[in-house]
């Protein structure tokens, strides 16, 4: 089948962008033939999949930004209806540009990637849902996040608009279907909307090397100015309030070990006028650990490479690769691709029981992890946190039994009968996309 995929960007580190990519990956395995119509390609896909770039489906495309402004985050509560007939103007030129695509393309099913759940680009929902009921494709839309998800960042005081977006996000018509990639969010959609969901988790590659200790990031930790004994915890995470940074940080003051260093690999580009990342070295400081926590988003990227002043940049692979354990004490995740991440590298993970996801998705099936509650470190964590820092033979068995777990429930291989049944397997069967149904 000729799957066409419209996406607002691809090819970057966004985690829709990346988990679009996997699911193309088993895609193509499975015999499907992929086009791609995005706003922005940020790096290069493989090359047997055809890329069209229509700027105006960029999230950053100046109508998707001015729509947001003047609906969500700076309305003016006039001019709605010169408003809405601008939303509409701009929604019908992005549905001509796609209805010419999947005519050009020979597509005959559609995969919208988040671009009809969470209303970050109002035009292009718009048009996708005019797509849908025009030409009336057999359409999947893998539904990562949803605007009730955020709180009121998507609320506005124009009824008509309201309408538009309750309409649109998430798109329930007869030849959609939807896959989402947590219960919470399929029970919310059933109870909502009648819609039965699949839930797809989020997935890695188990068949690729990851996390392997080489000569290049052999220099890692003595580069961030480790001592050769030093015991690592690695936060892989951006610098974002949710993430949970703050226990972590309580964690390395609580073990009072000065081997204990933590590496936060990820950057505060995301931190509004980077208030949190001040609290978190103000919090090392009072803690007396602030030396013994570099915050190293500068070093750290994708793929290797180097910085301005040629010092090496690691990739994410090369952080596993030289963690001791990992900390990942969010608070709230709509998955939680760092975990998987640190089960497919085979290391140790502290967790904090982030709702609504942790423990009916992943916790429940049998991880072997340092478990918090509401982001408090009691006394019997910090004892079992410390007692898998310096016993490497316990180290290796939460491995053994977590990496096992997690190639049966969170690998491409896991997923493969579910888009089988969303799509259908050229392997197995010919025509249109077969029907799923949930119980």
């Amino acid at each position: 089948m000729r799957i066409g995929v419209v996406i607002g960007r691809i090819g970057g580190i966004d985690g829709v962008a990346l988990e679009t990519e996997k699911w193309l990956d088993i895609l193509r395995e499975e015999g499907h033939r992929i086009a791609v119509l995005t706003g922005a390609l940020e790096g290069p896909l493989a090359d047997a999949i055809d890329v069209t770039v229509v700027d105006g489906l960029a999230f950053d495309h100046s109508n998707a930004m001015h729509a947001q402004q003047a609906v969500f985050l700076n309305p003016t509560g006039r001019d709605g209806d010169a408003l809405l007939a601008a939303l509409n103007d701009q929604a019908d030129a992005l549905a001509a540009e796609i209805t010419r695509w999947i005519t050009t393309q020979s597509v005959e099913a559609l995969l919208i990637e988040n671009a009809s759940a969470l209303p970050m680009h109002l035009q292009l929902g718009m048009a996708v849902r005019r797509v849908c009921l025009s030409t009336a494709i057999p359409t999947v839309t893998h539904d990562h996040d949803f605007a009730w998800e955020r709180g009121d960042r998507y609320d506005t005081p124009y009824p008509a608009i309201a309408g538009v977006v309750a309409q649109c996000f998430p798109l329930v018509l007869p030849n959609v279907r939807h896959a989402v990639i947590n219960q919470a969010a399929q029970s919310a959609l059933s109870a909502n909307y009648g819609v039965a969901a699949a839930v797809v988790p989020n997935v890695m590659d188990f068949s690729l090397p990851f996390a392997r200790q080489d000569d290049y990031n052999a220099t890692l930790c003595s580069d961030l100015g480790l001592a050769d004994d030093a015991i690592t915890l690695f936060q892989i995470t951006r610098i974002v309030r949710r993430k949970g940074i703050e226990t972590a940080i309580d964690l390395v003051h609580a073990l009072g070990d000065p081997r204990v260093h933590l590496v936060i690999t990820g950057t505060a580009v995301d931190d509004y006028h980077n208030t949190y990342v001040e609290e978190l070295a103000a919090r090392a400081h009072t803690l007396e650990v602030r030396d013994r926590i570099p915050f190293a988003g500068a070093r750290f990227d994708n793929h290797p490479g180097t910085t301005a002043s040629g010092h090496k940049i690691y990739s994410l692979s090369d952080a596993y690769a030289r963690a001791t354990a990992c900390t990942y004490f969010s608070t709230y995740e709509g998955f939680g691709n760092a975990f998987v991440e640190a089960v497919l590298a085979r290391r140790p993970i502290f967790v904090n029981n982030y709702k609504p996801v942790y423990w009916p998705d992943i916790g429940s099936k049998g991880f072997e992890t340092v478990m918090v509650e509401e982001g408090v470190l009691t006394p019997e964590a910090v004892r079992a946190a410390q007692k898998v820092l310096v016993d490497p033979a316990e180290q290796t068995r939460q491995a053994a039994t977590n990496y096992a777990l997690g190639e049966a429930h969170f690998s491409y291989d896991a997923i493969r009968e579910t888009l089988d049944a969303l799509f259908g397997s050229p392997r197995n069967c010919q025509g249109t996309a077969a029907v799923v149904t949930e119980s």
